[in-house]
This record gives C-alpha cells, structure tokens and sequence, in this order.
C-alpha cells in the first residue's frame, strides 16, 4: 500500500509518521510530477486552506485530484484538508463547513470523543478548526460529534476530521482510513 501526502504545507510529516508507525509506505505530492506516481490513497493535511487551495491551482494540481477523487481514490481531510473537500473548493464532499469555527489559536483545544466506526475516546486536536455546518447529501454521514457541532465525516472512500489525529499517539483514525482504502481494493 502506497499513499499520497499533499506536501504543499501544513501538517504533512505528521501524517506520513503515523502512516509509517503502521508500516504503510508513503510519498509526498509536492508538483504534478508526483501526483502521476502510483497511490491507493491520498491524505490532505491541516494548515492553511486558503494558501493550499491557491497552491494547488497554480501547481496544476487541483483538476487532477478532484477526478481522482471523484474516480474513487480514497481521501482523508484533516482540518484544512476537509475545507478542501468541502463545496466551493474541491467539491468532492457533501458537506458545508465553517472555517475557524473555533475561533483563532486561542480557541485551540484538545478533548475526546466516539467516532463511529473507529471508537470511544478517541483523542481530538483542534487548532484553528473548522466544523461542518452541514451535511448536504444522503450519500455523507456525521460521524463524530463535538457540543453538537459535527467534527467528522464520511462519503463512501471519502473521510474528513476537522481535529488533528496525526497529532496524537493513537493510531485509530488512520487505521480506519487504511480499512477504506482496503475496502476499495477488493471491489476493484
């Protein structure tokens, strides 16, 4: 198994380090000559949304992406990465978020919860982060909640958290991404 980190900016080593503590290889997509290696996924790291939206249109990198998306390639949006998934950017998520939801660095915050699919206590970092506001098609389901505001998200092989799992020690989140990735293999 081979996966993607956009490398643009943000927290992309983070996730590459979690990737291999689970023996998973990965590489990272920093131009459109690396996007053309093969990957059986893609992870879209925290940061700063704006900075990699614009960096991913000036790189060429964006229309390829969203096909692949949209083809089937699994995604994982952490933070910034799920406001990439969102309407208006990428496109390829049905959901609506809100940026900075918990307002500036001093509203960063750490706390717990139950992921559906992955489990209980599940550690949860937010900086700077975003929630979805809405949800705006049947084929997407909340799956973690947070003061009822939702904090994650899944659409068929797309997977979206608006905390920061590559922060913490526990390897769950990412397992369950592993697990999509999985699951797609074998109906291919």
């Amino acid at each position: 198994m081979k996966i993607a980190v956009l490398a643009l900016q943000g927290a992309f080593i983070e996730h590459e380090q979690m990737l291999q503590r689970l023996g998973v290889e990965t590489f990272e997509v920093r131009q459109l000559k690396d996007w053309q290696q093969l990957k059986d996924g893609l992870i879209l790291p925290g940061g700063e949304s704006t900075v990699q939206m614009r960096l991913l249109k000036e790189l060429g990198l964006l229309e390829p992406i969203r096909q692949a998306i949209i083809e089937g390639l699994p995604v994982f949006g952490t933070c910034a990465g799920m406001i990439l998934l969102s309407g208006g950017r990428l496109d390829t998520m049905h959901i609506q978020v809100r940026r900075n939801a918990y307002g500036r660095q001093l509203g960063s915050f750490h706390t717990s919860g139950s992921v559906t699919g992955v489990g209980v206590e599940v550690p949860m970092t937010f900086i700077r982060a975003p929630y979805i506001e809405s949800i705006v098609g049947d084929d997407c389901q909340a799956i973690a909640t947070i003061d009822g505001h939702i904090v994650a998200a899944q659409q068929g092989n797309q997977l979206a958290t608006a905390f920061h799992p590559e922060l913490d020690d526990d390897l769950r989140i990412h397992q369950h991404f592993i697990k999509i990735i999985k699951t797609v293999s074998k109906v291919l």
